[in-house]
């Protein structure tokens, strides 16, 4: 059987995120190594008010996964797939060996920007659960026949999915969700995600890419787009420039991964909404965790029992 690390994406932050990472012995390196990198100091990047900017959530995310993976690497925790929601791929990437993390720390901090410059305010992302997709269809077709900007940008369970556009047409679809008995809360993220709205942008950052080399991976990179296993450098360096503007399909990608006889799914600070996520898929036959409620001796135990079971 096989393991999975996953990798949020913005949501789950909080202040002082960096300020609490784990003691390894690479943890100095990699901050300095970040800060060099950034031409600024990273630990200035997770308070409240610098967690305004998407660039700063994203570059704490990445910062935080590639750090959590060497953590769990120093406790002989080996893995077989990476799978990343938004930006959490960036640290898929790296963690897999697919992307160094200098080249990813500079991509990030490039994409951030690219984010931020295009929707700067009025636009953002919420959380539709308690509807089925039909539904959740049904509501952004009458409202873009209204002429209002809004998009379906997740598809992350069966009655769970995240839609993106104005404020304004978020507010419209939450009482249109709660018509129907289901539920709306806007997300604590800046940008229209996952929608035609960043194809621009993205094809920028496309660009980037194009001065960067990447390898193939140690192990299955999978993508939260496509619910592929991808290998190929260039397919992951296409998978990472697009996924801002492509939509999420995290729940088929759950599916992929168990198809693949993953059994253990171990989701990385901060957070547990992608352990949720994964857990019915997982709870087939197997468990879906979240580092932050775990103590390291049981995922020692469980990794151990779940790669033995080959």
């Amino acid at each position: 059987m096989k393991v999975m690390i996953m990798f949020p994406g913005q949501g789950p932050q909080f202040p002082g995120m960096l300020h609490q990472l784990p003691e390894v012995s690479s943890t100095i390196y990699l901050l300095q190594q970040a800060s060099e990198v950034l031409g600024e100091d990273i630990l200035s990047l997770d308070t409240q008010e610098a967690l305004v900017s998407t660039r700063a959530v994203q570059l704490c995310l990445l910062v935080s996964g590639v750090i959590h993976t060497h953590f769990l690497q120093e406790n002989h925790i080996t893995f077989d797939l990476s799978c990343g929601l938004s930006i959490g791929a960036f640290a898929a990437a790296v963690s897999c060996g697919a992307l160094a993390f200098e080249d990813a720390l500079r991509l990030v901090s490039l994409r951030g920007e690219l984010m931020r410059q295009a929707y700067p305010q009025g636009y953002g992302l919420m959380a539709i659960r308690g509807l089925f997709q039909n539904q959740v269809e049904s509501i952004i077709e009458s409202l873009s026949l209204q002429g209002e900007i809004i998009y379906l940008a997740n598809l992350n369970g069966e009655q769970q999915f995240v839609i993106a556009g104005t404020d304004r047409a978020m507010e419209l679809a939450q009482l249109k969700a709660h018509a129907l008995g289901g539920d709306g809360r806007k997300l604590n993220v800046s940008v229209p995600s996952h929608c035609p709205l960043l194809e621009k942008s993205a094809e920028v950052l496309a660009d980037a890419f194009k001065n960067i080399s990447l390898k193939r991976p140690r192990y299955g990179y999978l993508s939260g787009s496509t619910a592929r296993v991808l290998w190929k450098a260039d397919a992951i360096a296409d998978d990472l420039a697009w996924n801002m503007a492509r939509q999420v399909r995290w729940s088929d990608a759950m599916v992929s991964a168990y198809q693949r006889d993953t059994r253990l799914a171990i989701e990385l600070p901060p957070g547990s909404v992608l352990t949720s996520l994964a857990r019915p898929v997982m709870s087939a036959g197997g468990e879906a965790l979240a580092f932050s409620q775990q103590p390291i001796e049981t995922l020692q135990v469980l990794t151990q029992r779940y790669h033995h079971q080959r």
